[in-house]
């Protein structure tokens, strides 16, 4: 939807499992237009879409993407921003480090991105930017040389080549947001920073780095780094870094002992990765790659007093602390003050809660079209409450 200082909100349709284009469509017939109903029955509706790569081959076919066109037209309904995270299957089956390949070593990270961004100049509205947001490049494991990562950079400054070209011939401002992410090849603000300069080193004084190029600022994940949001984004800011888009989000927080460390073990499972980060009184942290290793370690058996523990887990925004368990909100609450001080920090709002399916069973009382509704009645209650609606 459009907010105001031309501000749009939407879900992230990552939530619906849909790997190619009917199946995804299908999601967005029986999931998304129901939600619209509910949360805006008039007016232009903003979709976040989630494509696939096999999804996106079978939408650039002619005749398929008019369909779309007109299904949006129809139903008051427009796209403004991809998900091109996740290349392939996101749903039912063993994704964890996995959603980061092919990583942006591989040129057919390159070819799905590029493709992403031939249909988002498509189906975006004239006039309106448009965004697609991507893995950091890849998953920290993955990569062994500086040849590895020289490839990486080298691909991005591809695709930043390509989303210029394609704005200048459809009249469009199209950017690329590398979301940083814990494990990433780069998951905090320094990291991202230094990224960046690398880029600029290579590409001195090109624009086109820092008018297509920026960062898609997930708060579960800075969350879960232990970054204060108005540290980081001044820190982007200080070093010209665009915020191409914002993902509203929450991880799982909670202060370590016995009993609530047996019940994380209920958000545990063998989909998704759930990176854990615990910070121990003394300020240093300990970091483990998956929850299962987490709760098998000492900290979880012995847990030391005053250790706090937050994991990759994105719970609902209007989740409720219960049973010693809470959530990072305050993260996604100072980001939402950033943006009442700065109207034109960033332009595009995505609320991404995916794991509906994965979530303890008390968690998940409603059906995913219940819980969508629900996380855009808490969103907009925020941004009512700071005037940005």
């Amino acid at each position: 939807m459009i907010l105001k200082h031309g501000r749009h909100l939407a879900y992230c349709t990552n939530v619906h499992p849909g790997e190619d284009w009917a199946q995804t469509f299908d999601s967005l017939n029986r999931h998304t237009l129901q939600v619209k109903e509910c949360v805006q029955p008039k007016g232009q509706y903003a979709i976040g879409l989630r494509l696939s790569d096999l999804a996106a081959r079978e939408l650039s076919e002619p005749q398929t993407l008019a369909g779309f066109q007109r299904w949006l037209e129809k139903n008051g309904c427009y796209v403004f921003t991809i998900n091109g995270f996740p290349f392939g299957q996101f749903h039912g089956t063993r994704v964890k480090e996995r959603v980061y390949l092919p990583d942006w070593t591989d040129p057919l990270r390159l070819e799905y991105t590029t493709r992403l961004f031939d249909l988002l100049a498509q189906l975006a509205p004239p006039g309106l930017e448009g965004s697609v947001s991507t893995l950091p490049g890849s998953f920290k494991d993955f990569i062994t040389t500086p040849q590895q990562e020289g490839v990486i950079r080298d691909n991005v400054w591809r695709c930043v080549e390509h989303i210029a070209k394609v704005s200048q011939q459809s009249g469009r401002r199209l950017h690329l947001g590398l979301e940083p992410e814990p494990f990433g090849l780069f998951e905090n603000s320094e990291e991202t920073i230094q990224f960046f300069n690398q880029l600029r080193d290579e590409h001195p004084h090109d624009p086109r780095l820092n008018e297509h190029l920026g960062v898609n600022y997930d708060a579960c994940h800075f969350a879960i780094e232990f970054e204060e949001p108005r540290t980081a984004i001044a820190q982007l800011q200080r070093n010209d870094i665009r915020l191409s888009k914002i993902h509203l989000s929450n991880a799982l927080k909670l202060q370590s002992g016995p009993v609530v460390l047996q019940s994380l073990a209920s958000f545990a499972d063998d989909v998704y990765l759930h990176q854990v980060i615990i910070r121990h009184a003394d300020g240093s942290v300990t970091r483990f790659r998956d929850l299962d290793a987490a709760l098998k370690s000492p900290l979880a058996r012995s847990p030391p007093p005053g250790d706090e523990w937050r994991v990759h887990f994105h719970v609902p925004l209007h989740c409720e602390p219960s049973d010693g368990f809470n959530t990072t909100v305050d993260h996604v609450l100072g980001l939402l003050k950033i943006l009442q001080s700065q109207p034109q920090l960033c332009s595009h709002l995505e609320m991404e809660t995916y794991t509906w399916a994965v979530m303890p069973e008390k968690l998940r009382s409603r059906n995913v079209t219940d819980q969508i509704v629900a996380e855009y009645n808490w969103t907009l209650r925020q941004l009512r409450e700071r005037g940005l609606v």
